[in-house]
């Protein structure tokens, strides 16, 4: 069994969801949203993203974490604020002891729905279907985490990601026998 994981940084929200795989079957163990907007500093927030994903960690011990990677913004001060919000649930994963690996949203969004361009809605709703949940009541910040962790659930089991970051080279010295010349 492989537990993961999954966060969706924001500085005002950030989402998480805890999920489970074994022999094919993902089940959902916990997801919510820490909200932040109650905090008045950026560094209030930040310490709060930290120490509360390692509340989670503590009390779902989860082997990997998969990260939404900030995307391109127009704003630069927008962007700055998500990455280092980004950058201490990395450190909270990383200080537990977790490997800690990054999806684009493209790339998540692509895993969940086989489009890299769907909306959030979306990719809620086929995270219903895929995982038999009723998520109506999650916020999309929570599905996205959830989605982020289903698409390292996804990466691990078709072995096209390895803790060093992998690649098509691994891949092929790794999997002679998949290999078709």
């Amino acid at each position: 069994m492989m537990r993961i994981l999954g966060v969706d940084p924001g500085s005002n929200i950030t989402g998480y969801a805890v999920i489970s795989s074994k022999n094919d079957i993902i089940t959902v163990e916990a997801m919510g949203i820490l909200k932040l907007s109650k905090f008045e500093t950026h560094q209030e927030k930040l310490k709060e993203i930290f120490f509360k994903i390692q509340d989670v960690i503590e009390r779902f011990n989860p082997e990997l974490m998969a990260i939404e990677a900030p995307f391109f913004g127009k704003n630069p001060q927008s962007m700055l604020k998500l990455g280092r919000a980004q950058g201490v649930a990395i450190a909270a994963g990383a200080a537990m002891g977790l490997e800690v690996q990054e999806f684009s949203p493209k790339r998540i969004k692509q895993s969940i729905t086989g489009n890299g361009n769907a909306s959030k809605e979306k990719v809620a709703g086929m995270l219903q279907i895929i995982l038999g949940e009723n998520l109506e009541a999650a916020t999309l910040d929570a599905t996205d985490a959830l989605a982020t962790a289903v698409c390292m659930a996804y990466s691990k089991k078709n072995n096209l990601v390895t803790s060093k970051g992998g690649n098509w080279g691994d891949f092929m010295k790794n999997n002679p026998g998949r290999i078709i010349s």
